[in-house]
């Protein structure tokens, strides 16, 4: 359960104002069909997610524990430093696709917004760190889901209501603690 609560928190924080979000935000402005632009974040996140986390997994089958706990937790505090950096995003990203309606081009545009995205390379972590593949991917895929489905309801009028930096602030003290935690061994001894 710890795995699924600490993905879950550190990927919903660490999505606010992140560019997957203002993907939300331009393809729920651009076509108005909530439903399937939310089923194709999670498909998108699914896929991408589950890829990450069996990357994890299988890094974890193959490194050594002294080297992993090092790699995990200057992981996880540059995951932090990362989380205080905004993003934009790229006006390709919006995609022109209509040939492959609203469902295809939001599960296309997320998948490649998150191929090297902070939350994909969190996956990969969290992954390794807690050795439970099933409710990291369940965990990181709910926060993407905490973090997007309300920028696609409420578009834009959200956006400048949620004070981001304060959030990618916690965010990144989540994602340093952890990684200190890690570094420190401290981790192991509670379960993390």
């Amino acid at each position: 359960m710890e795995a699924f609560l600490v993905s879950t928190g550190l990927v919903a924080l660490a999505e606010i104002g992140d560019k997957t979000q203002l993907l939300a935000f331009l393809l729920a402005a651009r076509f108005r069909k909530p439903l399937p632009i939310i089923a194709g974040i999670l498909i998108a996140t699914l896929l991408n997610h589950a890829g990450a986390g069996a990357l994890g997994a299988w890094i974890t089958a193959h490194v050594a524990p002294d080297i992993m706990r090092w790699v995990l937790g200057l992981g996880f505090v540059a995951m932090g430093v990362w989380t205080l950096v905004p993003d934009k995003i790229e006006e390709e990203e919006g995609g022109q696709g209509l040939r492959l309606g609203v469902l295809g081009t939001t599960v296309v545009a997320f998948f490649l917004a998150e191929m090297g995205d902070k939350t994909q390379i969190a996956t990969v972590a969290l992954a390794a760190q807690f050795h439970n593949l099933l409710a990291v991917v369940a965990g990181t895929t709910l926060g993407m889901m905490i973090a997007n489905v309300p920028a696609v309801l409420l578009g834009d009028r959200m956006a400048h209501r949620i004070p981001v930096r304060l959030v990618h602030g916690l965010a990144a003290l989540i994602f340093i603690v952890l990684g200190a935690l890690v570094l420190g061994g401290f981790a192991q001894s509670w379960g993390l």
